[in-house]
C-alpha cells in the first residue's frame, strides 16, 4: 500500500473511529486512538500522551461533533502516513469552529494510531 488512495484509506479508518468517539463524547475512546507518546495540539496548550488527549476531549461540551475532509496525504515511510484536513466542529449552542488539522498516523502491529495531531485555526478573512 503506497498510493494516495491507500494512504487516505488508512487515515479514514482511524479518523472515522476518532469522529465516532468525539461525537459520542467518549474522551477515553478518543485517547485510545493515539500512541502512548502522541504529541497533541488542539486549540489549548499542547500535551504529550493519551492522558492529555483524554483531558482535552473531556473538557469539550456535550453535543460537540466533528466533520472532516481529507485534503492531502503522503506516505512518509512504510508505517507513517501524514494527513492534512479541513475539520468543522459543531456545537449545540455556538457557531461552528473551522480548523485545519495535520495528523501523523503510525502503525503498531496491525493497527494504526495517531502519533501527532496539530490544529490550526486560520483567519477566514485572510
Amino acid at each position: 500500500m503506497t498510493g494516495t488512495t491507500d494512504n487516505e484509506t488508512i487515515l479514514r479508518d482511524v479518523l472515522e473511529r476518532w469522529k465516532a468517539a468525539v461525537d459520542a463524547h467518549h474522551p477515553d475512546h478518543v485517547a485510545a486512538l493515539f500512541t502512548e507518546d502522541a504529541i497533541f495540539q488542539g486549540l489549548h496548550p499542547y500535551s504529550v500522551g493519551r492522558r492529555g488527549v483524554a483531558a482535552y476531549y473531556a473538557s469539550q461540551p456535550l453535543g460537540m461533533t466533528a466533520e472532516y475532509r481529507v485534503l492531502e496525504t503522503k506516505r512518509l515511510a512504510g508505517n507513517l502516513v501524514l494527513g492534512y484536513l479541513d475539520v468543522e466542529f459543531s456545537f449545540t449552542d455556538r457557531p461552528v469552529v473551522k480548523v485545519k488539522l495535520a495528523v501523523l498516523a503510525t502503525r503498531a502491529g496491525k493497527e494504526w494510531y495517531l502519533a501527532h495531531y496539530q490544529v490550526s485555526r486560520l483567519d477566514e478573512e485572510a
